[in-house]
C-alpha cells in the first residue's frame, strides 16, 4: 500500500541558505512499517555547506535573535512529551505573554494532554499531535499545519528528532531549542541541555527558560494551570469538610510509595479529615486496596472520576496534597496548592521538584549508596530491597499536617 507525504529536507542553495524547500515522497508500509523515500540527490554534497551555516549561525547569534524582537506576534512552545512536562513547561506561556501581551501564543502537545490546556487565557490554540497511530504521516500532517501559520518563532523543549523536524523545518524565523536535539544544527539558537545535579542544581523552569531568556527575561515564570469556575463547582461538593488529597500511583514502580506505607500513614490521620485518592482510571484498583486495608472511616477513591483540571481544582483548596515525584505534584505547583511531595528512588535535585509557596520534601534520613538508581525511575528496585521508600517514616509525612 502506498500513501503519499510531504518531506521537507534542508537546502542551502535556497535564500543564502536559510530556507526550506518542499520535496514529494513516497511512504511506504511493509509488514507494519512506514518507509518514508525521500527524493533528495544533494543532501549529503552540500553536508559541509550545512556545517558552514551553523558556524555562521552561532557566530551571529546576536543578528539573528537580537534582545527587543518588535515583530514577534505569532510564537508556537512545543511540549510533546509527557503530563508533568507540558504542566511545566506552562511557565514559557507565562513568560511569553508577559513580553509580548499582544502575540498570539500556540502551544503544540501530544494526543491526550490537551485538557491541560483548556480554556488557557493565554493561548490562541492548542495544536494536538497524534503520535500512538501513523506516527509519521502524522508528523508531516503537523509540519504541514506549523508551516501554514507562518510562526515567528517556534520554541521547542525537547531533546527528540520528531521534534526538531517539526522546529527546523516550520519555516519560523526563530528556531530555538536545546542542543541535544539530533536537529539543533538547523536552529537559528540552539541552548546547551545542563542536567541537573546535587552540586549543581537547576529546575526543569528554569531550564527552559534559558531557551528565551534572550527574547525576555533570565527569571522563569512558575507554571500554571487555569481550570474554570465549572472545574471548581463539580468538585465543590467534596469541600464541606477539611480533607487531604493523595496521589498515590506513578508510571515507574520505584518512583511509587508502597500501598502498604500509604495505608500506615493514612490510618494516623485525625478523623477529622477526609481522603481523597486520585489518579488515572488505570490507579483505581490500586486505591481501592487502599481504601479497603485503611481503618480511616472516610476515604474515598476519585480515580477516573475528574479530568486534570477538576483534579488540581481539587488539589486547589486541600488541607496538604501528597504526591510521589509525579505528575500531581506538578498540577499542584500550577495552582499553587499545598504539596508534600515523597521521594523514593528519585531526588529533589534532579530538578523536577514542587513549586508552590507551601512545598515540602519527604525521602529517607540517611543516605543510600544506591540513591538515586535512575533519572526516571524503575520497573523494580535493583537491589531489592527498596528501602528508600520504606525507612521512611509516617512521622515525616504527618509533620507537614501540622
Amino acid at each position: 500500500m502506498e500513501q503519499r507525504c510531504e518531506c521537507y529536507y534542508y537546502s542551502p542553495l535556497t535564500s543564502s541558505g536559510r530556507e526550506f524547500c518542499l520535496v514529494t515522497g513516497k511512504a511506504i508500509r511493509r509488514k507494519g512499517v512506514v518507509i518514508a523515500i525521500i527524493l533528495i540527490s544533494d543532501l549529503f554534497r552540500f553536508r559541509n555547506s550545512i556545517q558552514k551555516l551553523e558556524s555562521e549561525i552561532t557566530n551571529q547569534k546576536s543578528q539573528i535573535l537580537p534582545v527587543v524582537l518588535p515583530r514577534m506576534q505569532k510564537i508556537l512552545v512545543i511540549q510533546t512529551a509527557f503530563i508533568g512536562d507540558v504542566v511545566l513547561a506552562t511557565g514559557l506561556i507565562e513568560k511569553l505573554h508577559q513580553h509580548y501581551p499582544a502575540a498570539q501564543i500556540d502551544f503544540l502537545l501530544r494526543k491526550g494532554n490537551e485538557g491541560l490546556l483548556t480554556n488557557h487565557p493565554y493561548l490562541n490554540e492548542v495544536l494536538i499531535w497524534v503520535k500512538k497511530e501513523n506516527k509519521l504521516i502524522n508528523l508531516f500532517k503537523t509540519l504541514r499545519k506549523i508551516r501554514s501559520k507562518r510562526y515567528d518563532a517556534v520554541i521547542n523543549v525537547q531533546r527528540f528528532a520528531a521534534t526538531g523536524i517539526l522546529t527546523a523545518f516550520s519555516g519560523a524565523k526563530w528556531r530555538i531549542g536545546f542542543d541535544k536535539n539530533p536537529l539543533s544544527f538547523l536552529f537559528t539558537k540552539k541552548v546547551k541541555h545542563v542536567i541537573s545535579t546535587a552540586n549543581h542544581p537547576l529546575h526543569e523552569i528554569d531550564r527552559n527558560q534559558q531557551l528565551i531568556a534572550d527574547i525576555t527575561d533570565a527569571k522563569p515564570a512558575k507554571p500554571r494551570l487555569y481550570p474554570s469556575e465549572k472545574d471548581y463547582e463539580i468538585v465543590a461538593t467534596l469541600k464541606k469538610r477539611p480533607y487531604i488529597v493523595v496521589a498515590p500511583a506513578s508510571v515507574w514502580f520505584t518512583k511509587q510509595y508502597p500501598a502498604d506505607k500509604w495505608i500506615e500513614f493514612i490510618c494516623k490521620v485525625s478523623i477529622q479529615t477526609h481522603v481523597y485518592l486520585i489518579g488515572a482510571p488505570s490507579d483505581k484498583a490500586l486505591c481501592d486496596n487502599i481504601r479497603s486495608r485503611t481503618a480511616h472511616p472516610f476515604v474515598e477513591n476519585l480515580c477516573g472520576r475528574y479530568d486534570f483540571l477538576q483534579s488540581a481544582a481539587l488539589q486547589k483548596d486541600a488541607l496538604m496534597n501528597y504526591v510521589n515525584d509525579s505528575a500531581p505534584m506538578h498540577f499542584a505547583s500550577a495552582v499553587n496548592a499545598p504539596v508534600t511531595a515523597v521521594y523514593c528512588s528519585t531526588i529533589p535535585s534532579f530538578g523536577f521538584g514542587p513549586l508552590s509557596d507551601n512545598s515540602f520534601i519527604v525521602e529517607i534520613k540517611e543516605p543510600l549508596e544506591c540513591r538515586p538508581c535512575g533519572l526516571h525511575g524503575l520497573k523494580t528496585c535493583p537491589l531489592g530491597h527498596f528501602n528508600c521508600a520504606f525507612k521512611i517514616e509516617d512521622s515525616q509525612l504527618l509533620e507537614t499536617l501540622k
